[in-house]
Formats: structure tokens, C-alpha cells, sequence
């Protein structure tokens, strides 16, 4: 996957560089420091995947991706700090959105996750299967709102006032408090586990003990969520796990 580079900050383009050297399958075909650079290098290099930071001088990320046409846009990933939102982060399909600093887990989980709609953008279309009825979100769309299911979701990740709606092959942003998502989901789905996140612990593939009764749970992609010491007991609980062992 060839990916470009797009920040005003030399630190975060170094640190981009850095992590991306530890994700197989991954070249890092460019980099741009401005919005007007990153349009030129997209045009240049047609690059599957854009890493692009939100707040840019002469041009914004989310300014950027929207002026591309959809249907040769490459898998966006904005970085952001979470500052401030415009309409035009609704009207891109981004694969995923990183806040600063960069963990490696969120990005290779961001990188993956692109991988998995390029490849489903080329397979034919399947017949999803019946599910059962869950808890649904409407969430801001480029035409209008899209129904997300509760159901579909891998974890959710508080930022800010809004919330990232994490699925295996996207995420969106809802603005809503973690206070009222709790009070709408069904914990056998989405539990709690930070005051910051909730996972769907099906997704779970492995419980790391971190010492002083402290755990993260990693996911399938390799995401890393670290669970609240008030949460570990019911966590573990709920997972089949001995809180002693």
C-alpha cells in the first residue's frame, strides 16, 4: 500500500515516518506539508492511502479530501487534535481518524482497516446476513445521514464532544456524550471499560495484565484500549476471567 504523508508539523511527519517503517506492506511514497502540496502530490503519485492532518495552513485536510472526487479519492486517515470540526468531515468517508500523538496500535488498526475497504470496493457485493435488532445511530453523511448499528461496532472512543463510532472498515463521528451512550446500549454488546471507551468484547483477542490489577484488552485489529481500574472486575467478569489470576 503506498500512502502519502500530509502535516505542517516537521515533528509529526517524522514521527509518521518512524511508525509506518514498523507496518509490513507499506510504502511511504511522499510527503506534503500544506494543502496546496497535498493535492499536488495526490495528483502526482496517486497514492492508496493519505494521511491527513486536519489543521493545515493555506488549505485544511478536510478541504482537501473533499475537493476530490469520490470516486478516485484514496482511503483517507485524518489526524487530528480534535479542536474543531467544519461540515466538511462529514462529507468525506474516512477510514479512520488518529488523534495526536499517533499511538502505533490506532495507526496500523487505521492502516488495516483501509487495506479491508480497498479490498472490498474490488469484490463483488454480498448479501449481509438478518441481525438481530440493536441500538442504532444516525450519524452525519456527505448525502444527508447513514444509520449505523450498534452492532457492527469493534469499540467505541470518546473525543472531546464528539465520540468515534469505530467498525472494521471505517469510523464515523457522533456528537454525543459517553453518559447517554451508556444509558443506550446494551452492556452484553458494548460494555463500558474506560470512562473513554466502550468495546465490543467479542472482538477481544487478548487481555494484557499490566500489573497493580491494572489490564488493556487488544482487538482484533491490534487496537489497544486500556480498561478504568473500576471497571477491571466487571471487565473480566464478563470476559470469563479470574480478577486474581
Amino acid at each position: 500500500m503506498r500512502v502519502l504523508l500530509v502535516d505542517d508539523e516537521p515533528a509529526a511527519l517524522e514521527r509518521l515516518q518512524a511508525l509506518f517503517e514498523q507496518i509490513s506492506g507499506v510504502e511511504v511514497v511522499g510527503v506534503a506539508r500544506n494543502g496546496r502540496e497535498a493535492l499536488e502530490q495526490i495528483q502526482a503519485l496517486t497514492p492508496d492511502l493519505v494521511m491527513l492532518d486536519i489543521q493545515m495552513p493555506e488549505r485544511s485536510g478536510l478541504s482537501v479530501a473533499a475537493t476530490l472526487p469520490a470516486d478516485e479519492r484514496p482511503e483517507i486517515v485524518f489526524v487530528t487534535a480534535f479542536e474543531m470540526y467544519g461540515a466538511d468531515a462529514f462529507d468525506v468517508e474516512a477510514a479512520d481518524y488518529l488523534l495526536k500523538p499517533v499511538r502505533f496500535d490506532r495507526l496500523r488498526q487505521a492502516v488495516e482497516r483501509a487495506r479491508r475497504r480497498r479490498a472490498l470496493r474490488e469484490a463483488p457485493p454480498e448479501v449481509p446476513p438478518v441481525a438481530a435488532e440493536a441500538v442504532s445511530f444516525w450519524v452525519p453523511g456527505r448525502n444527508g445521514h447513514v444509520r449505523v448499528s450498534a452492532a457492527d461496532l469493534d469499540w467505541i472512543e470518546a473525543a472531546r464532544d464528539y465520540v468515534l463510532l469505530h467498525t472494521p472498515t471505517r469510523s464515523h463521528i457522533h456528537r454525543l456524550t459517553m453518559t447517554a451512550l451508556e444509558e443506550m446500549l446494551d452492556p452484553t454488546m458494548l460494555t463500558r471499560v474506560h470512562r473513554s471507551a466502550f468495546v465490543n468484547l467479542g472482538r477481544v483477542q487478548e487481555v494484557q495484565r499490566l500489573g497493580k490489577g491494572l489490564i488493556a484488552l487488544v482487538l482484533r485489529d491490534g487496537v489497544n484500549v486500556a480498561v478504568g481500574p473500576t471497571y477491571v472486575k466487571a471487565v473480566l467478569a464478563r470476559l470469563g476471567l479470574n480478577a486474581t489470576a
